[in-house]
C-alpha cells in the first residue's frame, strides 16, 4: 500500500476489507485508541503499529474474511508470548467494512486530515518537490503552492495538495493558526513577500526561507527598510536544514529541514482550527494514488 494512498482508493479497489482499531492501550503500547487500519486480502491501509501485534491483528482479519465470520475482540499483552516487550496491554475490535462504515471512515479520514497540523511549500522547484515529499509521509498537511501551473502539474505527487495562485501571500493569510510556512520560490523578491506577510503572524509555528548568509543579510535589511519591522526577523529559519552539513542536494536540504519542520509543527501549544479539506488559492487540486 503507497504510503501516500488516500482511503477512497482504498475502499474503491479493495471490495472486502476489515476494519481493526485499537480499543484499549494500557501501559507502554506502540500505539494509542486513536489508531486504526484497514485490512483487505491483499493490501493495508493505515497502522496501528506493534511489529508481532499488528501481523496478528491483520492475520486475525484475513482469516474472518475468508472464513465469512466476524472476528471477535482480542485483548494481547505485548510481553515474551508474542515476542514483544513492551509491557503493555493492547486491546483490539474488528468490523467489516460495508457501505455505511466505508462513508463514516472517508469522513473520519478526511477530519483527521484538516486537523493536521498545515505545511504550506511556496515554491515547486526541485527542494520544494523534494521538501513536500518528504514532509507528506508525516502526519502533516502538505500543501505546494506556486504562481506557475506548469510547475505544479509536473510536481504531481501523490497524496500532495496543490495550489496555484497569483498571490502567494494571501494563501498565508488564509492559513489556519499553527501552520508553518518554507519558502523556496524561483525569485528573491516573492520571497522575501511571502517571508514578510507570514512573519506578521503571531500564530505561525514555523517560518523558514531558503537561502545563504548573503540572502539573509539582505532580507534582513529589506524588512528594516520596507517594513519597518526588523524584529521580526529573529522568528525567521533561514537558511532551512540548518548549516552543520554543507550539503547543497535537494534531497539533502529537504530530509534536514522535514525534521526541523516536522518538531516545530507538532509541537505548537495552540488549538489548530480545523478547515476546509482543501486550502484556499484560485486553484487547488488534491492528488492521490
Amino acid at each position: 500500500m503507497p504510503a501516500r494512498e488516500d482511503i477512497r482508493d482504498f475502499l474503491r479497489r479493495e471490495k472486502a476489507s476489515v476494519l481493526v482499531e485499537v480499543t484499549g492501550a494500557a501501559g507502554s503500547t506502540p500505539r494509542d485508541t486513536d489508531a486504526w487500519m484497514l485490512v483487505s486480502e491483499g493490501a493495508i491501509f493505515s497502522t496501528i503499529g506493534g511489529g508481532q501485534l499488528e501481523y496478528m491483528a491483520i492475520d486475525e482479519a484475513r482469516r474472518a474474511l475468508r472464513s465469512g465470520r466476524a472476528a471477535g475482540p482480542m485483548n494481547v499483552p505485548l510481553g515474551p508470548e508474542i515476542g514483544q516487550c513492551c509491557g503493555g496491554r493492547v486491546g483490539l475490535s474488528f468490523a467489516a467494512v460495508d457501505a455505511a462504515l466505508a462513508e463514516r471512515l472517508v469522513a473520519r479520514a478526511d477530519r483527521e486530515m484538516a486537523e493536521r497540523p498545515h505545511v504550506y511549500v511556496f515554491g515547486a522547484g526541485h527542494v520544494g518537490d523534494a521538501l513536500a515529499m518528504a514532509l507528506s509521509l508525516s502526519p502533516l498537511r502538505v500543501v505546494l503552492v506556486d504562481t506557475r501551473e506548469a510547475e505544479l502539474v509536473a510536481s504531481a505527487v501523490p497524496g500532495i495538495e496543490t495550489c496555484l495562485t497569483a498571490m502567494p501571500e494571501a494563501v498565508v493569510r488564509a492559513a489556519p493558526a499553527g501552520s508553518s510556512f518554507v519558502i523556496l520560490t524561483h525569485d528573491h523578491a516573492l520571497d522575501f513577500l511571502i517571508a514578510a506577510e507570514a512573519l506578521k503572524r503571531q500564530d505561525a509555528a514555523y517560518v523558514g526561507m531558503i537561502g545563504s548568509k548573503t540572502k539573509r543579510a539582505t532580507f534582513r535589511n529589506w524588512l528594516s527598510r520596507e517594513i519597518g519591522r526588523p524584529e521580526t526577523f529573529e522568528r525567521l529559519t533561514c537558511p532551512i536544514g540548518g548549516t552543520a552539513l554543507k550539503d547543497k542536494r535537494p534531497s539533502v536540504i529537504a530530509a534536514l529541514a522535514a525534521a526541523e519542520i516536522l518538531t516545530a509543527a507538532l509541537s505548537w501549544e495552540g488549538t489548530p482550527v480545523p478547515q476546509s479539506p482543501s486550502p484556499l488559492g484560485e486553484k487547488v487540486a488534491r492528488r492521490a494514488g
